[in-house]
């Protein structure tokens, strides 16, 4: 893969073998047919004691400059938990020691650390609010990865000015989902504006923005798009027609499993899965994109193994990264950042996402997590 460390360790592997292949080289016998022959040996030997001399010389400049890991590097995140760690050890020689929870989880263990962060990486699905720790310092910034070099455009306009974070992959906090039992597809809703038709009053579900970590890039995409009024006017028609608000996406794949609700805003690696498991479930990618919500990584500005979280985030941003993550991952179900990588096949090929300005909804995040809160609770 192409991080930085494997580099590395590739000069030195090739600067290895070129030693051996010089030693072994350095001790043929010489010839004895004449002269010139044994003249030509013997300055062949001198340029291979020197070129051997050199190559050690540039080993060692290898060797010096790999950072030395006393401790495993810590990375908060709230996904791939069960692959990076292997991944990541296998790919460069580093450990690494995640601690896993969902976005709230996350950025409370975060708030609780600050002053004394116990975290080198955070690499979870909550951009506006990684984001807004750069705002408080929290962040190294004005960095860029090397791998950053191969993002896609869509992934481009979604890092910062300031550097502090970068993005792994988007996935949709909300792709239309419904219960083809109960509607045709004629019938279904085929855009989210459709959803406040009143023949599906009481049978829409999403997730709590200020719960999963997903669902907040969902809320906030409207927001954005339709402006703060017009965002909560959109919401405000659907809770005056029966929405049901769960903690999280999988209490809205129980309740669409269930029959409790037949439409949902459902974050779309759960829709897929719901397919694969045999629900009568259809999914819908409206054409102008579903709202997305992108993984990124960011490293402490506190942490004394910035070396090694640099080599971290840039293997995060590699192809092949990218691409295991895709094929063995809990959560592959994802656009992914980088140029190369093929999405899952079953995943529509056409779908569009489209994501929230990052300082809209960073300022904004607060005051929208309050008034879902407020709705909720009505």
């Amino acid at each position: 893969m192409k991080t930085n460390i494997v580099k590395k360790m590739t000069a030195i592997a090739a600067a290895l073998t070129m030693v051996v292949s010089l030693g072994a080289c350095g001790s043929e016998p010489a010839s004895t047919t004449g002269g010139s022959a044994g003249t030509e040996s013997t300055a062949s030997s001198g340029t291979a004691s020197r070129e051997e001399a050199e190559q050690s010389e540039k080993t060692k400049e290898v060797l010096a400059e790999a950072p030395v890991q006393t401790e495993p590097l810590v990375v908060y995140l709230n996904d791939f938990d069960a692959v990076i760690v292997d991944l990541f050890k296998e790919a460069t020689g580093y450990d690494v020691e995640v601690v896993a929870g969902n976005g709230a989880e996350t950025m409370s263990r975060i708030a609780a650390e600050k002053g004394n962060p116990q975290w080198d990486v955070v690499w979870i699905d909550s951009a506006y609010d990684i984001y807004a720790l750069s705002d408080e310092g929290e962040l190294l910034t004005g960095w860029e990865p090397e791998n950053a070099a191969n993002l896609t455009d869509f992934a481009k306009h979604i890092v910062p000015d300031n550097k502090c974070m970068y993005p792994t992959g988007t996935h949709a906090a909300g792709v239309l989902v419904y219960r083809n039992d109960i509607y045709s597809e004629e019938e279904a809703p085929k855009t989210f504006a459709e959803l406040t038709d009143k023949k599906y009053a009481g049978q829409v579900g999403m997730a709590d923005p200020g719960v999963a970590a997903p669902a907040y890039p969902l809320a906030a995409y409207f927001m954005d798009e339709l402006g703060m009024d017009g965002g909560k006017e959109y919401f405000n028609t659907l809770f005056e027609q029966g929405l049901k608000v769960y903690p999280k996406n999988p209490q809205v794949v129980k309740a669409l499993a269930a029959g409790e609700i037949t439409v949902a805003m459902l974050q779309e690696s759960n829709a897929y899965d719901m397919v694969a498991a045999g629900e009568p479930i259809s999914i819908v990618w409206p054409e102008n994109g579903a709202p997305g919500s992108t993984r990124v990584a960011a490293i402490s500005a506190g942490s004394d193994q910035q070396e090694i979280a640099k080599i971290f985030v840039n293997f995060l941003l590699d192809a092949d990264t990218q691409q295991a993550l895709i094929n063995t991952g809990d959560e592959g179900y994802f656009e992914p950042s980088v140029k190369g990588v093929a999405l899952k096949p079953e995943r529509d090929a056409d779908a569009k996402l489209a994501v929230a300005d990052i300082i809209t909804g960073s300022e904004n995040e607060a005051e929208i997590k309050a008034w879902f809160a407020d709705m909720s609770a009505q």
